[in-house]
């Protein structure tokens, strides 16, 4: 699991990246548990997240994309 991530838009249009935890739940009931309820998430490689966060506030990514599920 630490390999993934689980990302979200915002309601301003930011993008979240949550970093789950080895916590015993599998990566789909922690991104049900910890996307806000309503907001569709995808679950990505780690590698896919950008490293340079000095323009983290000018990620995006499209709603049409989180097709994982929708938080719970």
């Amino acid at each position: 699991m630490q390999n993934k991530r689980i990302i979200y838009r915002n309601a301003d249009g930011t993008v979240s990246v949550i970093i789950p935890a080895d916590c015993g739940l599998t990566i789909e009931e922690i991104a049900a548990k910890d996307t806000p309820t309503g907001f569709p998430y995808r679950v990505i490689d780690a590698s896919d997240v950008p490293t340079d966060r000095s323009w983290r506030n000018e990620w995006t990514v499209d709603v049409a994309d989180l097709t994982d599920g929708i938080g719970a």
